[in-house]
């Protein structure tokens, strides 16, 4: 009978061992190691780049450096873009994504977003001269797109006579293309394309939004504890009124801020 009850609780205590460290998941282990590795995308003003002293700056920078300053441990960056944000979060070499990523059906497959802390739509930015008014002028025209993005999928069905242009990464790549006026258009979220505009003279923005995507904090899938807290952290940031405040930081002090609403 000693032996039995010896067995029972040297099982017991393994099983609840078991369950602390299934149960500690993935933000016991930020603050463990201390630092948070978090994928931003820098290819492009104002939502992520590299600034004079070649550090990473912008509005999603200044999410992850706040993400990691109420875990309080350190940030450790890396520059993704494109479907590298889902495949190293699967992978395990980042623990959050705060790159710009459209939270949609197809990459919920993949990857738990965070509740919204931007939103952005489809807008078409195309050279000053070359008399696009309409989407439907984009047939024949070349386009630059992200590669796996959302204008990719986007043009394909609406507008599937365009020239689409590949690009690993939209900004800084794309953008070059439309400086150099390699490419008659491109189409990416309004929130990098409308700030290019206002940049140079030979780029224009086309009326309208193709879509009203939110964007979110990606994270693994798997931990239930870690996604609910990240939430958390997404509401206080809009709720305490440091969202707008950095979105007219960046977009200048007379923007507007889409309307984003807190769940606590």
């Amino acid at each position: 009978m000693k032996l039995k009850f010896v067995v029972a609780t040297l099982l017991s205590g393994f099983i609840a061992l078991g369950s602390s460290s299934a149960m500690a998941g993935k933000l016991e282990d930020i603050r463990k190691q201390g630092f948070i590795r978090i994928g931003v995308s820098l290819g492009g003003e104002p939502i992520g780049f590299r600034d004079a002293k070649n550090q990473p700056a912008g509005y999603d920078v200044d999410l992850a450096y706040r993400l990691a300053e109420k875990l309080g441990v350190e940030p450790k960056f890396t520059d993704v873009h494109g479907d590298a944000r889902v495949s190293m979060l699967f992978s395990d070499q980042l623990d959050a994504v705060i790159g710009n990523m459209s939270a949609t059906l197809e990459r919920a497959k993949s990857v738990n977003f965070s509740i919204p802390y931007a939103r952005a739509g489809l807008r078409v930015i195309h050279q000053s001269n070359a008399k696009i008014t309409s989407l439907a002028d984009l047939a024949g025209k070349k386009v630059v797109v992200g590669r796996g993005s959302t204008g990719e999928a986007f043009l394909k069905r609406e507008v599937p006579e365009a020239e689409l242009v590949y690009t690993d990464n939209f900004a800084p790549d794309g953008i070059l293309l439309l400086r150099q006026g390699r490419v008659d258009a491109g189409i990416e979220d309004s929130s990098l394309v409308d700030y290019l505009a206002t940049q140079t003279d030979r780029l224009v923005t086309l009326p309208g939004l193709h879509s009203n995507d939110p964007i979110g904090v990606g994270i693994k899938k798997g931990d239930a504890e870690f996604l609910r807290w990240m939430d958390m952290f997404v509401s206080e940031y809009i709720s305490s009124g440091d969202y707008e405040a950095s979105y007219k930081k960046w977009w200048g002090a007379e923007a507007n801020p889409p309307t984003l609403k807190p769940i606590w």
